[in-house]
């Protein structure tokens, strides 16, 4: 039961009290339960995208001036409520499709200034996203794809660097200090991106493993939004992710 995203943790279905798996005989986690509340999430994060893409714009096409504000308060309301969530489970009925308005926010702003710097990127994204999730829901429900333990344990430890390396970003910045390549437009830049995304992409691998898990262990009915919002915030990383490499991939024309 073990998941790369870190919302997705060993300890998210067991009490914290016993260590054991939390079951319920009636009202138990399903599949198709944690399906559909995904497909919600994501309406409701397009919806609140859509206005923030329009509110990004002046009538010449132009950014307007104060579209930064659907980026940060997205961004800041987006991990506030991520950890709210994480903290408390048993909130994620509420709480997810909180996310999924105000993370909407930030993708719909974010989405807009690449589109402004980079014709058709957006596009592009979103199809490169989808399609990697049903290419790999795919390969996981034909057995083509097994999350075996060394598979978890590999896909975490990276995870877990990439986070090392953002939040070191992150730090650095803050004292003027880039990490060289990386985030450039160079070769290693972009087969960073690529390794990045090969990682979230995986990460999916991992969110479909656990959910089944859950289902299959009888978890109570409200982790169907916990599996949920899971799930949303490896879609969102894997999106920003491909943005960021057809960026890079624009900017070398």
């Amino acid at each position: 039961m073990r998941s790369g995203n870190p919302v997705l943790s060993d300890s998210t279905f067991l009490d914290l009290g016993s260590g054991t798996v939390v079951s319920r005989d009636a009202g138990a986690m399903t599949i198709n339960g944690t399906v559909n509340k995904t497909a919600f999430l994501l309406l409701l994060t397009v919806l609140t995208a859509a206005f923030a893409w329009s509110q990004a714009f002046t009538a010449a096409g132009e950014l307007a001036p104060g579209f930064s504000i659907y980026v940060w308060g997205g961004a800041i309301g987006g991990f506030i409520l991520a950890l709210v969530t994480v903290f408390k489970k048993e909130w994620a009925p509420v709480t997810a499709p909180m996310y999924a308005l105000v993370e909407g926010f930030f993708l719909g702003a974010i989405s807009a200034l690449y589109s402004h710097l980079y014709e058709g990127i957006v596009m592009q994204a979103v199809m490169l996203t989808f399609g990697t999730l049903f290419a790999l829901l795919f390969a996981y429900r034909s057995g083509w794809i097994k999350a075996t333990e060394n598979f978890k344990l590999g896909v975490i430890a990276a995870t877990g660097g990439i986070a090392l390396v953002y939040l070191a970003t992150i730090v650095l910045g803050l004292f003027g200090i880039n990490i060289p390549m990386i985030h450039d437009n160079g070769i290693v830049g972009i087969g960073f991106s690529l390794f990045v995304i090969v990682i979230a992409a995986l990460n999916l691998v991992l969110d479909f493993d656990f959910i089944e898990t859950g289902a299959e262990q009888g978890a109570p009915k409200y982790m169907e939004w916990y599996g949920a919002f899971g799930l949303m915030v490896t879609l969102v990383w894997l999106y920003i992710e491909f943005l960021r490499l057809l960026a890079k991939l624009q900017s070398r024309n």
